[in-house]
């Protein structure tokens, strides 16, 4: 049997690298587990900064239940290396490879605008980094 699985992200700016998210992934924010009054009992469970706020985390989740839930965590230092693990946000519909790369290429554009770069771009994907510098891709669903 298939677990299921959360992701965290680690960042500086929790708010702004989980707005950036949020718009990448049509995620929206999950209310605190029930066994959690607030947002702030459940920050508790990590292991994070002393003195921090409620900005010190964001928890996303997909709207629809079927993707990974999705922490977004202040840390104090700063990205110095490569991810270590990447997201692809893969852009659905058929088509041709012009058409797959019309949507791929279209959807780096909506991702420049919430705030993230494009790195590099290849035959079948572009390489984008979040606004704190956390790298993924942009590709399409395979035929």
């Amino acid at each position: 049997m298939a677990v299921a699985i959360d992701l965290t992200l680690y960042c500086e700016n929790a708010r702004l690298v989980a707005e950036f998210w949020k718009t990448a992934l049509g995620y929206v924010d999950e209310i605190p587990a029930a066994e959690h009054a607030t947002s702030e009992e459940s920050l508790a469970r990590f292991d994070l900064p002393a003195g921090g706020a409620e900005d010190d985390g964001v928890f996303l989740r997909d709207p629809e239940g079927n993707g990974p839930r999705f922490s977004v965590l202040r840390v104090p230092e700063r990205k110095t290396a490569q991810n270590r693990l990447h997201i692809d946000v893969r852009v659905p519909g058929d088509g041709t490879p012009a058409d797959r790369w019309e949507r791929i290429r279209t959807e780096a554009a909506r991702l420049v605008r919430a705030g993230g770069t494009i790195l590099e771009a290849f035959d079948d994907h572009i390489r984008m980094a979040d606004p704190e510098g956390n790298e993924f891709r942009v590709t399409a669903f395979p035929t």
